[in-house]
């Protein structure tokens, strides 16, 4: 559904909670200014409600969470179903049965659906879990700890994964805490890229250092949507096999459909050894899972009965059941294609917008980025921090990522329909027209 009328945002009941956040909550974590932010009422698919009863289309996904859109009917049967049996269990020391479905329903999609024999897991709560055991499993594995990783990456804000991150914004402040263990060199972009060059940069490294693994997004969400050469993955793949490391795929953006495949790695037909998935995993619940090579994973020694990586909550029946649901829906092949179909409709739109601040329209499947420059090719995130706040008194959800966050990305749930990309492409072309600034 389309947004309607929106006569205040935020409304007196958003704004009596941002009042209450900037009392108890750290001054660091929610944005709080005089027009924004609404808060989250209710959702349910393209669409979320606020506090004050507004309607917004959301083409965000809630951080690509919501790919299946919010509220999933299968997803949340199987939630309200499971808290009625089973709410928390010990979950690595009495587990439950969903976990070892779970577990093994992922080694099924990926290693063993690549022909790669089965996979092992090691779930988690988050983004940053997944990528920490990851990096835990390289060192296990290799008996190395250097880390190739790169520029403009996302890879969570555990110190582990801090260290790996290629934004200096997250990682800067907490230098003095952080252990240098990874090498950052840079992320290729455009359709063409001299990987020659990028391949005797990562050789150099490895001859260098003791190298264990490379850690690397197949597109970078975070980093401004930037799409690599289709070289790039399939060169890491060979430079791993030829120097005995691992090569370790951060999917937790790309996974589960977002960009038109199940995994973004199968478009580029490379077979990780671990990969690491979270957000549209469960649809809305807080699970992640590092899932590697039987061999690899073996590194791990057995349970003595205390596990060296684990958490209060691994294992989370709720969040299982969830993902089980979830990854049935992702299964299914006709929503790759829907992803597909919809991703070029909205790169079709994207690219008939008119302005000279438009550098490029990036992405792949329902994973888009509209990047935007001045006039003298700086990055212009005053317009897209505008364009941003705009929309949302037009109720449209949306963000603006990179590290200078100038790029406004598009990752709406996988249902939006032709009405709603007409409508939110066509309201990003007055702002890009008539913001003020937008035509300096």
């Amino acid at each position: 559904m389309l947004p309607e009328i929106i006569t205040s945002i935020p409304g007196p009941r958003s704004r009596e909670l941002a009042r209450k956040l900037r009392r108890h909550e750290s001054q660091n974590v929610t944005y709080l200014a005089e027009n924004f932010p609404i808060f989250w009422q209710r959702a349910a698919g393209t669409n979320v409600w606020d506090a004050d009863g507004n309607r917004y289309l959301d083409l965000t996904s809630a951080f690509g969470v919501s790919g299946l859109g919010h509220t999933n009917p299968q997803v949340r049967s199987a939630l309200v179903g499971q808290s009625a049996d089973l709410m928390h269990a010990m979950g690595d020391v009495h587990p439950t049965a969903v976990k070892a479905e779970l577990c093994a329903q992922l080694s099924a999609l990926t290693f063993e659906r690549w022909g790669a024999g089965p996979g092992k897991v090691v779930l988690g709560n988050s983004g940053s879990d997944a990528v920490e055991a990851a990096l835990k499993t390289a060192l296990l594995r290799t008996g190395k700890a250097g880390v190739i990783a790169f520029t403009g990456a996302y890879h969570g804000l555990g110190l582990g994964a801090l260290s790996t991150i290629g934004i200096p914004f997250f990682r800067e402040p907490f230098r003095a805490q952080l252990k240098e263990f990874a090498t950052l060199l840079p992320y290729p972009s455009g359709p063409s890229g001299d990987m020659e060059q990028l391949r005797a940069q990562i050789v150099a490294t490895v001859r260098h250092g003791a190298t264990g693994c490379i850690l690397v997004e197949p597109i970078q969400g975070r980093g401004g949507c930037v799409v690599p050469p289709a070289e790039f993955l399939p060169m890491l793949r060979a430079v791993c096999d030829e120097h005995d490391l691992l090569l370790v795929v951060d999917e937790i953006y790309t996974g589960f459909n977002r960009t038109g495949a199940l995994f973004a790695c199968e478009d580029n037909k490379v077979v990780p050894d671990i990969i690491c998935l979270g957000k549209a995993l469960t649809g809305g619940f807080p699970l992640s899972a590092c899932v590697g090579r039987a061999d690899v994973m073996d590194a791990w020694p057995p349970s003595s009965g205390e596990a060296l990586h684990t958490t209060t909550f691994l294992g989370n029946p709720l969040g299982c059941a969830m993902a089980l649901a979830s990854l049935a829906e992702h299964s299914k092949p006709e929503v790759a294609a829907q992803v597909r179909n919809r991703g070029q409709q909205w790169k079709v739109a994207l690219e008939k917008m008119r302005s000279p601040h438009i550098r490029q329209v990036r992405g792949r499947g329902l994973m888009l980025g509209v990047e935007l420059v001045k006039a003298d090719g700086s990055a212009f995130t005053d317009l897209a921090i505008g364009i941003v706040t705009r929309a949302l008194q037009d109720g449209l959800l949306l963000l603006a990522d990179s590290p200078t966050s100038n790029v406004l990305s598009i990752t709406p749930p996988f249902s939006i329909s032709d009405e709603e990309i007409a409508f939110a492409a066509a309201r990003l072309q007055e702002y890009l027209t008539l913001l003020p600034g937008s035509i300096s």
